[in-house]
């Protein structure tokens, strides 16, 4: 069964919209400074939680750019006013005559939703938190329900008038491509006709501390596979996309997603198994599903987070799946790492990949050109490379999460 993938919403710290994020992408290497990775001090200082750990006055994050104007939502009630409803408002809002098709041709009922998402209303909650510790109240713009995981899922069914399932998958950074996998069982199952499946994730200073408690984030932008590679950069953002059994009705851009697998190592709460075994088999499980060899894979999405061990971990999988021939490239540097939107982020460049790209440009690997050594050696997608020269057939797009949880996404060209 094929699983179109007829519409796409996307925005993050490349653009809004997807010809102003395909710009960006393919000219990744002379972006201006108001966009991808850069220095914002949105979030910072936030509070240092190891003794003696300094407090940044900026950091390198995958902040939207300040060109977008988010939605106040200030007509909606009280719970569903959180900064990731308002990104996934934008989102939707640029395949809302491709949804509201589905809706007229398959009714209410058959149609679902199924989102990744992890912050919630985290933002939302912290400066709730903050106040009520100054002044002994909460503020009248906040309701725990903004905290609640499931409302993203629960804001778009109610904002479209769906009868159909929703809900939210939150497995961290596998969430968002779990959706879109989830979202295909949907359809496979016959309980709905058509599906809106991606992620969403916002900016809080909470994760900021979190994962600098865990010494994970890098000040700089973040070097996947480098020798100098320190850690990510958090970043935001959403990506919808529209799923059915069937193509678009003016077929257009021609994606689906043709394959998918998913593992679970449970090796430890936050550091990734070292053999790479487990992601290595949610990508032969991809493979087979989609019923693809090695050598069929055009173009892979590498998890890439510029972590010492993710990247010794997935490059070992890699080569061990793929050989060390099929181009490869992180987007995070790019992007910025948006937690559980990551996946369905990610898997929206594969589209943007695949779609209206005759000359096959690759998303390029923004780095230093340092190889770390004691890491197989790959073949990056550069800038400065060729492109394909033909169109892109299959990406390969892998998102990989605390606890061991392991997604591998195939989109193709149909």
């Amino acid at each position: 069964m094929t699983f179109h993938l007829n519409a796409l919403g996307l925005l993050c710290a490349l653009g809004n919209g997807v010809d102003e994020v395909r710009r960006q992408l393919f000219n990744a290497t002379a972006l201006p400074g108001t966009l991808g990775v850069r220095p914002c001090a949105l979030y910072a200082p936030y509070a240092p939680l190891h003794p003696g750990q300094e407090t940044p006055t900026s950091l390198h994050l995958g902040c939207l750019p300040d060109t977008v104007a988010l939605p106040t939502l200030e007509d909606l009630p009280v719970e569903e006013r959180t900064r990731s409803n308002a990104m996934l408002t934008l989102a939707l809002a640029q395949i809302q005559p491709q949804v509201d098709a589905a809706i007229a041709r398959h009714g209410p009922e058959r149609v679902a939703v199924v989102l990744g998402a992890s912050t919630a209303g985290l933002e939302e909650g912290l400066q709730a938190a903050r106040q009520f510790q100054a002044q002994g109240r909460f503020p009248n713009h906040y309701h725990y329900g903004q905290q609640e995981m499931g409302n993203a899922a629960a804001f778009l069914r109610r904002s479209l008038g769906l009868r159909g399932p929703a809900h939210v998958i939150s497995t961290a950074c596998s969430s968002g491509a779990k959706a879109l996998a989830s979202g295909a069982r949907l359809l496979q199952a016959g309980l709905a006709d058509a599906v809106i499946a991606g992620g969403v994730d916002a900016l809080s200073a909470f994760t900021i501390a979190g994962f600098s408690a865990l010494e994970s984030v890098s000040a700089e932008r973040c070097l996947p596979l480098s020798a100098n590679r320190t850690g990510i950069n958090l970043g935001e953002g959403a990506a919808l996309f529209l799923m059915s059994r069937e193509p678009a009705a003016s077929p257009g851009e021609g994606v689906c997603l043709s394959g998918w697998g998913e593992t679970s190592d449970a090796h430890h709460m936050s550091a990734p198994e070292p053999s790479g075994r487990g992601a290595a088999e949610a990508m032969r499980l991809a493979m087979a599903r989609a019923r693809l060899t090695p050598g069929e894979v055009d173009y892979v999405n590498l998890h890439g987070t510029a972590t010492p061990q993710n990247d010794a971990m997935e490059s070992r999988a890699i080569l061990d799946v793929l050989g060390s021939d099929v181009p490869v490239s992180s987007t995070k540097p790019l992007t910025g790492h948006t937690l559980a939107a990551a996946g369905a982020i990610e898997a929206a460049l594969a589209w943007i990949t695949l779609a209206d790209n005759p000359q096959g440009r690759l998303p390029p690997h923004v780095w230093d050109g340092a190889w770390d050594d004691t890491l197989p050696r790959l073949t990056l997608a550069r800038a400065s490379a060729p492109a394909l020269g033909r169109p892109v057939h299959h990406v390969l797009s892998n998102s990989f999460a605390f606890g061991g949880s392991n997604a591998t996404l195939i989109l193709s060209r149909t």
